[in-house]
């Protein structure tokens, strides 16, 4: 059985899709379509910290809320990802152009950074890039060479985390209509940093389980070429998640 803690990659989104010509998904294949997507976001997020244009909150309010719309269109109409993947790529760049851009300037800096601008520590911007790649790659391996196994116990395990931490969230999100915070968890003290880490984790373990998944729907031989874009977008979601968690655990 196919399982993934990742919402947009479960069990479910085999259901009816069968490739009815010899094209199937490959993994090499996600994988390309999965460096295109990386490249297509780091583009837009370099555009958009860079632009000018792009320094205002509708536009990264408006960025955010357009790709959380196509994400779940593409959740529900998977031959329709090798088009929108690309655009949610592009979308989510200029989003985390913008948020990346506000972390910068909350953390200053006591030189410019790489746009030249005084007091933006855009060194952060880097840590936390270098940190998500280089989470990217040890999952990878420790997935491939046996070190993190998926079992069904692992899963309802990570599902349980991920559904905890989406709860937390959610009550952080409604207090902050009312004016007020959620105490301690969004602090910079040993709470609110072991949170922190503690998401970060939860957020590298989803890779593994989205390797396991990719992995198991390439070898069943049947799932259509356009699954690799869905893929691809799968994974961009999680290393998205990965990389805003360590942006906010450096800050």
């Amino acid at each position: 059985m196919i399982r993934s803690s990742n919402p947009v990659l479960s069990e479910k989104m085999f259901a009816g899709e069968y490739a009815s010509t010899g094209d199937v998904m490959t993994i090499e294949g996600t994988v390309n379509r999965t460096f295109i997507a990386v490249l297509l976001t780091m583009g837009a997020a370099y555009w958009s910290f860079m632009d000018a244009t792009f320094h205002s909150m509708p536009v990264l309010f408006g960025s955010m809320i357009a790709g959380f719309i196509v994400a779940l269109v593409v959740s529900f109409k998977h031959s329709w990802a090798p088009l929108l993947t690309p655009l949610y790529a592009i979308l989510e760049g200029i989003f985390l152009g913008g948020i990346s851009l506000l972390y910068a300037a909350a953390v200053p800096a006591a030189e410019g950074g790489f746009d030249g601008s005084v007091g933006l520590n855009t060194g952060i911007i880097f840590q936390a890039i270098a940190l998500t790649f280089g989470t990217l790659l040890a999952m990878l391996a420790a997935y491939r060479g046996g070190f993190v196994k998926v079992t069904e116990k692992f899963q309802m395990m990570m599902v349980a985390a991920m559904g905890g931490i989406a709860v937390v969230y959610l009550i952080s999100i409604v207090m902050n209509l009312f004016g007020t915070q959620m105490p301690y968890i969004h602090g910079s003290g040993p709470i609110g940093i072991g949170f922190s880490l503690f998401v970060v984790g939860i957020a590298a373990f989803s890779l593994a389980l989205d390797f396991d998944l990719i992995e198991r729907a390439a070898s069943s031989r049947s799932a259509p070429k356009y699954m690799e874009w869905y893929g691809a977008f799968a994974l961009l979601v999680t290393l998205v998640w990965l990389y805003l968690e360590i942006l906010r655990l450096l800050s």
